[in-house]
């Protein structure tokens, strides 16, 4: 069973990685994949009673990948770790199948209690760069976490997290038989939008209640994405 989850581990990598050539370039250069599979052999001899050996494992894989993952954690096949560098996963994590993390993501929990504390994601859900998933929350399958997001409560399957604290929004659309990725680049800036939103209602408020005795110092909303640089002290 582990090897075929091994196996599966680097297709993963091929498949999510434009720049993976071969099997041999994923297994020896893709620290990612080796963070998964040294997880793999300390999970293992963790499940069977090695605590000590299964620490040291994942202590030899901290160091040779900059990957952090508790030998108890529990990781489902088809994991794709992109770039590696940072990437935290607490003892009583769950991930499920396909799921793809970037660098710097942590599934951290919250409670010093020996209980459930750490994070449950969903199968084929993707993490953003730098995103921090913290607590005994659950990640619905298929969700999307944007990049930098702190998330500290459960997402419904089919998600897109995006903000500090993460701000769930409801997709309309996608194909369950693909695995995807995440555009970071088309995420929406929440609190800007209501903002912008805000002013622009505003705006019309005062256009149509002013008396011409009205003194206000407004800030105009933005036009194509861009804000007045004289409505702030820069």
């Amino acid at each position: 069973m582990i090897f075929e989850a091994i196996r599966r581990d680097v297709q993963a990598a091929r498949d999510r990685d434009p720049a993976a050539r071969s099997v041999l370039e994923v297994a020896m250069c893709y620290p990612g994949v080796r963070a998964v599979w040294g997880h793999r052999v300390a999970h293992y001899l963790w499940a069977n009673g090695f605590k000590l050996a299964a620490r040291v494992v994942g202590e030899v894989t901290r160091l040779v990948t900059g990957v952090d993952i508790h030998p108890a954690a529990a990781i489902g096949p088809g994991l794709f770790i992109d770039h590696a560098t940072g990437v935290v996963i607490g003892e009583t994590a769950q991930v499920g199948e396909d799921v793809t993390i970037y660098q710097g993501v942590t599934l951290g929990g919250t409670s010093l209690e020996r209980t459930k504390r750490h994070p449950t994601v969903g199968d084929r859900v993707v993490i953003g760069a730098g995103a921090k998933l913290l607590g005994a929350i659950t990640i619905g399958e298929g969700s999307r976490i944007g990049a930098n997001a702190v998330v500290v409560r459960s997402v419904p399957p089919d998600s897109v997290v995006v903000g500090v604290p993460g701000q769930v929004i409801s997709r309309s659309r996608r194909d369950p038989d693909r695995v995807e990725e995440l555009d970071d680049t088309r995420l929406p800036d929440l609190v800007g939008a209501s903002l912008q939103s805000l002013l622009s209602r505003v705006g019309q408020l005062e256009a149509i209640v002013h008396d011409g005795d009205l003194r206000t110092e407004a800030i105009h909303p933005p036009e194509g994405g861009v804000w007045r640089g004289e409505d702030f002290s820069i």
